[in-house]
């Protein structure tokens, strides 16, 4: 019987992470390569694949496809899709150092590391401006109805945000408060905030149809930036998409305040295959 991959709904979010992105580089390795790798995968990675390795392989996986560039009137949304993602769960950053360079040495001749992102938990779960994030996620079984679908695969959506956090902090606090559409210290929302808000933005249950997904989102810092590591987990990438062209400013012309503190550098789609018998299943794009 097919499951999906433990990390996709593990709560709370890990205190530390890498976010391995790869490449093709040699797609006559690329069967060893995914071979070798299912060596590697437990409960403490999420691996995802992207439309240009599913389309190297001459396969298909329905409901995949790339992400898309998505602008509006004020926002940017590009697309840096890749071929293979590597989410990589821990709680001491030195091990995860060294286990992304033994994925990384496996994968090799087949896949280049072209991006690595190292994600850290803060607070319990909050964004760096201080708000808390993931608040309307569902749980239990409304989380796995969201997240996965009825194979056990599941699919990622990712985006890097860069925050603007000194702009952000020198706002008027309720000004802070209306960006967000919740007030900072309780985390209640806000009737009173604009329909920029992006709360409001967002609102899950505001779109037709529903546009539930898992947000297993965490914080990064390098090289004096830093921001917000976006992930959202569906059934399929509709519910996402809905809700990135909703604050894009596609569907009302009003644009998620979102946008005016933090800035998109990367987006991608990701199809992570589900279990059988414990082991990733990729018979769906490697022959037996």
């Amino acid at each position: 019987m097919s499951q999906y991959q433990p990390g996709i709904l593990a709560a709370p979010v890990p205190l530390q992470a890498r976010h391995l992105f790869f490449a093709v580089e040699s797609i006559e390795a690329v069967p060893a390569a995914l071979d070798a790798l299912l060596q590697l995968v437990d409960s403490a990675v999420v691996v995802g694949l992207g439309e240009p390795l599913v389309n190297a392989l001459g396969t298909q996986i329905e409901g995949l496809r790339s992400f898309p560039h998505i602008s509006g009137p004020g926002a940017d949304n590009p697309s840096t899709q890749h071929a293979l993602w590597c989410w990589l769960h821990g709680e001491d950053r030195g091990e995860l150092l060294l286990r992304s360079r033994v994925f990384e040495k496996t994968l090799a001749p087949a896949f280049r590391l072209v991006q690595m992102t190292e994600g850290f938990r803060y607070k319990s779960g909050f964004d760096l401006t201080d708000y808390e994030d993931g608040t309307e996620n569902p749980h239990d079984d409304a989380a796995v109805e969201a997240a996965v679908s009825a194979s056990g695969a599941s699919f990622a959506a990712i985006q890097q945000w860069q925050h603007d956090l000194d702009g952000f902090a020198a706002l008027p606090a309720e000004e802070r408060d209306h960006i967000i559409g919740r007030r900072h210290g309780d985390n209640e929302e806000l009737d009173s905030a604009p329909e920029s808000a992006h709360v409001k933005r967002t609102a899950q249950e505001s779109f037709s149809p529903e546009a539930f997904v898992v947000r297993r989102s965490m914080p990064w810092a390098e090289n004096g930036q830093a921001g917000l590591m976006f992930l959202a987990f569906g059934h399929s990438f509709d519910a996402f998409e809905a809700q990135l062209r909703r604050m894009s400013g596609l569907e009302d012309g009003i644009v998620d305040g979102l946008y005016r503190i933090s800035t998109p550098l990367t987006g991608g789609y990701y199809w992570c295959p589900p279990l059988r018998d414990g082991r990733l299943d990729l018979s769906a794009v490697l022959a037996a």
